[in-house]
């Protein structure tokens, strides 16, 4: 194994992005990961690159519905009986990180992201020679009722403050984007900056090629610990400064290092469908109901949710089906035989913003994990402020709202 400057822990599309981008900066890299390109969240997701998603998922309105979302086992946001006391901690930060003042904080941080994240898109994919699997098609999110979509305004209003373009649609309007939809649904928002990959998998596969193509080396091991320059994995020591794009895992790596961040794992689901399932448009979030029907090369997937579950119990795919069936109630010409179910981890912290930047009394362990289910959007923002920090370079956005020093404590 040829001597790698830089050790990125993680092959998901967060890790492979740095790589790309550490390797452009004329670095050279060694990717690990335990089981290869593509294997987890970044292979399932909804293929969006969702720039104008600027909201924390940590908010009163979420504070609001929460109660009456975690009576239903099969909601749009659940916490299995058995694991809710282990996740009390996290869920004391989510609460302080909801007051107004942290919302605004955090949503003005994400705004910034997403602005960069945007920008380094199309760059990105011209380098990596990637281009013709982007499609810019946009989002429409949809409402029953002029109860709920009034309750939606302030959203808008914030994703207006931060620059965020979108048109409010009402009526027969909302079939001139999406026609088939259910009448229940009679305000809308349609945002042009949404854009979507032809297929996640395919993409993080490519990108993992490219890695390959510039030399890189993509090595099949367990990361165990953190090591002084270095990591420790099951094919042995490797040195190396050490970027840390492990998804739902990272915060278990960082234990190694003596540092607590509390990272817990949003467990999504979704079920793809041929194709030829139902003529959509573009994507539509059914954000009352938490989840999404995107379009992709591989066919229709719908999904979202999020079971704050952990990493070991066992898939409930139950809640892949209460989204099937509600999907066949919203598009009512949706054909949603023949499907594929799948399950993933996303990786989550309690003010929705990710952690990248120095691992507390670590310089030379740089983090890039905690992106939610945002980790496609922020992924080329992600890699280029990890390689300016790798070469001493200041990076586009301010980074202290996403220290990763703002949660950590010694283990």
């Amino acid at each position: 194994m040829t001597q790698p400057d830089v050790v990125v822990v993680g092959a998901g599309v967060i890790g492979l992005s740095v790589a790309l981008a550490a390797q452009d900066r004329g670095l050279r890299v060694t990717v690990i990961d335990r089981t290869g390109p593509a294997a987890g969240a970044s292979a399932g997701n909804a293929g969006a690159f969702a720039f104008p998603d600027i909201l924390p998922l940590a908010s009163p309105g979420i504070l609001r519905q929460a109660p009456k979302w975690l009576l239903d086992p099969l909601g749009p946001l659940s916490v299995p009986v058995g694991y809710a006391p282990r996740l009390l901690p996290w869920m004391w930060r989510f609460w302080r990180a909801s007051r107004p003042d942290r919302v605004r904080a955090s949503t003005i941080a994400q705004a910034q992201m997403m602005q960069l994240a945007a920008q380094t898109l199309d760059p990105f994919l011209e380098r990596a020679g990637l281009s013709n699997m982007l499609r810019r098609e946009g989002q429409l999110q949809v409402y029953e009722g002029a109860r709920e979509f009034e309750a939606s305004l302030p959203g808008w209003r914030a994703r207006e403050a931060n620059g965020v373009e979108f048109r409010h649609l009402k009526g027969d309007e909302i079939a001139e984007y999406q026609p088939g939809l259910a009448p229940r649904f009679t305000h809308a928002a349609f945002t042009p900056g949404w854009a979507t990959i032809d297929d996640p998998k395919d993409y993080t596969i490519a990108l993992a090629d490219k890695v390959r193509a510039n030399g890189g080396e993509i090595v099949i091991a367990d990361a165990q610990a953190l090591l002084p320059g270095g990591v420790q994995t099951s094919a042995g020591d490797i040195q190396g400064r050490v970027v840390l794009a492990a998804g739902a895992h990272s915060h278990q790596l960082a234990r190694t290092a003596n540092v607590r961040i509390p990272l817990e794992t949003e467990r999504g689901y979704n079920t793809t469908l041929p194709k030829a399932a139902f003529d959509l448009r573009q994507h539509i979030t059914f954000s009352a109901h938490g989840f999404v029907v995107s379009r992709l090369r591989s066919g229709l997937r719908v999904g979202g949710a999020v079971e704050l579950g952990g990493l070991d119990r066992p898939p409930n795919y139950a809640r892949a089906d209460a989204m099937l069936k509600k999907a066949a109630q919203f598009l009512p010409g949706l054909d949603i035989t023949g499907g594929t179910q799948w399950m993933g981890f996303r990786p989550s912290l309690p003010d929705s913003l990710p952690a990248i930047g120095p691992l507390p009394g670590r310089d030379d362990v740089i983090c890039a994990f905690g992106h939610g289910h945002l980790g496609l959007t922020q992924s080329t923002a992600t890699a280029q402020i990890v390689a300016d920090l790798l070469t001493g370079q200041t990076p586009g956005i301010e980074l202290a709202p996403f220290s990763p020093a703002r949660f950590a404590r010694p283990a």
